[in-house]
């Protein structure tokens, strides 16, 4: 197996040929897991907690432009908490303009790095107190029970499992056929960095090729780019990048298309990032010599309800697995019923449907459940009932903010009692409003049960339990 490690890289000089017991250097566990992100350490955690012997290997192969990070995985480091500290930090700057109205040196990119960092030294804590032993290194299938790796001194290691969790998750996809993407280019998430960069007061700009949200309710996704635009947020739709070069003052130059005239056209800029999608981390892993089949398509792997792959004792968590949502808390919650089952303490499997999300844009979008799309593909314009309304956060009068896009649906079947399929709210804090409402459709909540809720007032959340209009009656 190939091992990285800062710029040589070593060979592992064992083969195939390395059996199931015990060699020189070996050590052995009841439970191997191969990630320290989100789901790795959920389900590690739990186990070594339930009284197994776990180890958890984790590395981090340096980004294109040499960026690394801790323990923790995307979410920690590079995605959610880091992304919602700076979207916070462009809310208070809404707030800071809105003060007047109510006659009333930034460090954030240190701060924020300051509270990854700590999260990074929590998680090490804990797997230490909990004694599950953590190899920083990069892990490579010898069989279908061993992993093999080299320590950063040169030392060769096998670890060996009766059971071994991939939870790998995946990095950001570089459009490499595109001239200058991988050597100019870093990468996120588009719609949410544009977002707080526009309320840092910066000068973004959004190119999309098709469509926004594309896994999300097109409506809602239209108003969020409606509002962006709106409030500041360039955005280019049906283009195409088709190469950035370094100019001698060191920004960078963008030609693009526009797909539907096929005129070219040329922006410059500091920095040019790509969201174009995500793969699995599992070039380095040689499932082949595990027997670990995946999707030829997707390059995830294949799993079963009990989130088992084809080898019985190797399973797969979070956004390696075929068919699951890229959420942090959907990962954390299958590595611990994951590891209650291998511990013989519980037999409940991790639900899928019904998961809540948020997109932390300028105005946020929460939704759980069924798109309007999703609910009448699986049961016709006719078995679907939508109500929605348009509404004004009560923080929005005295400013004279614009609440244009402010908007609330809910999805729901048709036939009395009208079983909820779907929320979608649009609005301040949506994922704290989205979170509450999860619950109800997870207990099966109808549209007449959601009816007789009495609001809090005045409140944003409030407004989803007095939608009265539906769609059908125009």
């Amino acid at each position: 197996c190939l091992i990285e490690w800062g710029r040589g890289a070593r060979r592992c000089s064992r083969g195939p040929a390395v059996a199931a017991g015990r060699t020189a250097g070996q050590q052995c566990y009841d439970l191997l897991v191969i990630g320290g992100g989100s789901g790795g350490l959920a389900c590690a955690k739990e186990a070594a907690q339930l009284g197994k012997k776990v180890a958890v290997v984790d590395y981090v192969s340096p980004s294109p432009r040499g960026t690394r990070w801790g323990l923790g995985g995307t979410c920690v480091n590079v995605g959610c908490i880091p992304k919602k500290l700076m979207h916070q930090a462009a809310l208070l700057g809404g707030v800071i303009r809105d003060a007047p109205h109510y006659v009333l040196g930034l460090k954030m990119a240190e701060a924020v790095q300051n509270h990854v960092k700590s999260l990074n030294w929590g998680h090490r804590v804990q797997l230490q107190d909990r004694k599950v032993k953590y190899f920083n290194f990069k892990a490579s299938f010898v069989n279908k029970h061993t992993v093999c790796g080299v320590l950063k001194g040169g030392k060769e290691i096998l670890l060996s499992a009766e059971h071994i969790v991939i939870a790998t998750g995946g990095r950001p996809r570089y459009p490499a056929h595109i001239e200058g993407a991988v050597e100019y280019g870093i990468t996120n998430v588009a719609l949410e960095c544009a977002g707080f960069l526009t309320g840092l007061g910066l000068d973004a700009t959004i190119m999309i090729r098709s469509i926004p949200l594309r896994a999300f309710d097109q409506q809602m996704a239209s108003l969020v780019i409606e509002h962006m635009a709106v409030h500041g947020t360039r955005i280019l739709k049906g283009c195409m990048p088709l190469r950035v070069e370094k100019l001698p003052d060191g920004q960078l130059q963008v030609t693009w298309v526009d797909l539907a005239s096929d005129r070219k056209d040329v922006g410059t800029f500091d920095t040019v990032l790509w969201a174009t999608g995500r793969v699995p981390e599992i070039g380095s892993l040689n499932l082949e010599k595990a027997g670990v089949h995946t999707n030829p398509h997707t390059q995830k792997i294949l799993v079963d309800a009990q989130d088992a792959t084809s080898v019985p004792h190797i399973y797969a968590i979070g956004d390696v697995a075929e068919g699951r949502p890229e959420l942090t808390p959907t990962a954390v919650m299958a590595g611990r019923l994951l590891a209650q089952r291998l511990c013989g303490r519980s037999s409940d499997l991790m639900d899928y449907d019904n998961v809540p999300t948020t997109v932390f844009t300028p105005l946020e979008y929460g939704c759980v459940g069924l798109s309007e799309e999703a609910a009448v593909a699986r049961h016709g314009e006719e078995g679907v009932e939508v109500y929605h309304a348009y509404y004004k956060p009560l923080e929005f009068t005295v400013p004279e903010r614009d609440a244009s896009q402010c908007y609330i649906k809910m999805v729901c079947l048709r036939e009395p009692p009208q079983l909820v399929l779907g929320l979608h709210f649009l609005g301040p804090n949506a994922g704290e409003v989205t979170q509450g409402f999860a619950l109800a459709l997870k207990c099966g909540a109808s549209y007449e049960q959601v009816m007789r809720t009495v609001g809090i007032h005045p409140t944003c959340a409030e407004e989803v339990a007095k939608l009265r209009i539906s769609k059908r009656s125009g």
